[in-house]
Formats: structure tokens, C-alpha cells, sequence
């Protein structure tokens, strides 16, 4: 396994009150393998990450990477929060670097690989634009990239497309499964669409209302690549019936 985590509980005080957020959640991810983790609004997905990533501290419970013990400890995997958080005084270019340049990488590496990727994303002409000048699709390849440059084989990705209008969210989705396939990085990806969790996913996990639980890790059927037409066949609409089903449980 790439990334595994055992037995994670967190709770958090609010208002002089123990509010429990998860509870005893173990769950694997195989390496090179795309999981999209689903769950009813305010039942912690982005804590979850937030927790992995080493941003904040499980009450009990481990978080495994490759083997090794990372809880509690930031840097060991790529995280694209919901905002893309690009720097407004920094061009496209610099944002993208930015992992690079905190890390103290060679500037001329780092400059020959960020035009490479910068190309590779349909970005290249773009680099020397400041945020506000950029679409959001082109942001949101943008904050891609910087996670992807971080150097990192595991990426935390929290609903990177829930501010995109649809047509862009659809064209980001495929762009996105494009990308994966050629670079095999293992991702967890946390969204509130069914649609686009089966889309994207190899497996799906479902948890429950707070304090959340695993109800369901579930298998994506479909091969690979997955077709447009996918989204209006049969055999998704069943499956997104029984998505629907287990989180209004």
C-alpha cells in the first residue's frame, strides 16, 4: 500500500463541548490508484486531508506512507486545497515554482522544469500572467501544477473543481484523468459530486453523518478511459442511485 490510514479518531472542542469528528477510520490506497472519498456536508472530508497531510494532529490513530509513520508530520505528500491560493503579486510561472523555490532547488532545474510542465498543461503562454488575468479552469491547472512540482507521488486533492462552472468542471475533470494516466500518481480526492467521483475514481468511499464512519468502500466498474457517454448510461445512473442512497442513510 501507498497510503494507508489506521484507527483515526479527532475531535475538536466548540462552544465548551467535545464535538466528535471521526471515529476509527482505516482505510488503503493502493499505489498509483485514484479514490475519491464522499460524505454529507460538515462530516470532516477536508479534516480528513487536513489530517494526512499533517496540517493537524489525529487524536489516535496512524497515518502510514510507503510504510513509514507520517502522522503528525507535513511535507511527505502534494495538497490542493478548494481555493486554488495562488500568490496575486506572483505570475503563474513564480506561483507554480513556489514548492521549488521554499525547498531551495536549483533555479536554473527549476526554471527548465516548470517551462516544461507549463507547456504540458497548455500554460507555457500564460506564465507571465498574474492571477486576475487568468481563467478559472487555467488557475485551477495552475494550483495543479504547483502540487504535482512539489515533487510528491501521493496528492491530496479537496474538491478542486467545485467553483467551476459545469462546462469547465467537466472539461477540467477529463483533463485532470488525463494527466493521472500518464503520471500514475496515487490520489485521494475528496468531492461532493457522485457523478464526478465515479467518473474519476477507481474506488469510492462513503462516510457517514458526524461523527463519521466508513459505511461503504465502494469498486468503480467501468474501464478505462472513460468515455463522455458514460455520464448518461444506465449502469452509472444505478450506481449513482446507490451512491445517493448511502448518504442519506
Amino acid at each position: 500500500m501507498t497510503l494507508s490510514v489506521s484507527n483515526l479518531s479527532k475531535s475538536y472542542l466548540e462552544n465548551n463541548q467535545e464535538v466528535e469528528v471521526f471515529r476509527n477510520i482505516d482505510i488503503s490506497l493502493e499505489k498509483g490508484s485514484f479514490v475519491s472519498l464522499i460524505g454529507p456536508s460538515g462530516s470532516g472530508k477536508s479534516t480528513f486531508l487536513n489530517l494526512i497531510s499533517g496540517i493537524e494532529c489525529p487524536d489516535t490513530g496512524k497515518v502510514y506512507l510507503n510504510g513509514k509513520d507520517i502522522t503528525g508530520t507535513s511535507g511527505n505528500v502534494g495538497y490542493m486545497f478548494q481555493k486554488d491560493l495562488l500568490l496575486p503579486w506572483r505570475t503563474l510561472e513564480q506561483n507554480v515554482r513556489l514548492g521549488c523555490d521554499l525547498r531551495g532547488f536549483d533555479k536554473k532545474t527549476t526554471a527548465d522544469e516548470t517551462s516544461k510542465w507549463l507547456e504540458r498543461f497548455g500554460l507555457l503562454e500564460f506564465g507571465d500572467y498574474y492571477p486576475h488575468q487568468l481563467s478559472g479552469g487555467m488557475r485551477q491547472r495552475g494550483a495543479l501544477l504547483r502540487t504535482i512540482l512539489f515533487g510528491q507521488s501521493t496528492l491530496l486533492l479537496d474538491e478542486p473543481f467545485g467553483a467551476l462552472d459545469a462546462l469547465t468542471r467537466r472539461e477540467m475533470q477529463y483533463w485532470l484523468l488525463s494527466i493521472w494516466n500518464e503520471m500514475q500518481n496515487t490520489v485521494l480526492f475528496v468531492t461532493h459530486d457522485i457523478e464526478e467521483a465515479i467518473l474519476l475514481s477507481d474506488q469510492i468511499i462513503v462516510l457517514s453523518k458526524r461523527p463519521a464512519e466508513i459505511v461503504e468502500i465502494m469498486d468503480v466498474p467501468f474501464p478505462r478511459p472513460r468515455k463522455p457517454e458514460l455520464i448518461l448510461s444506465h449502469e452509472i445512473l444505478e450506481l449513482k442511485k446507490k451512491l445517493f442512497h448511502l448518504l442519506n442513510t
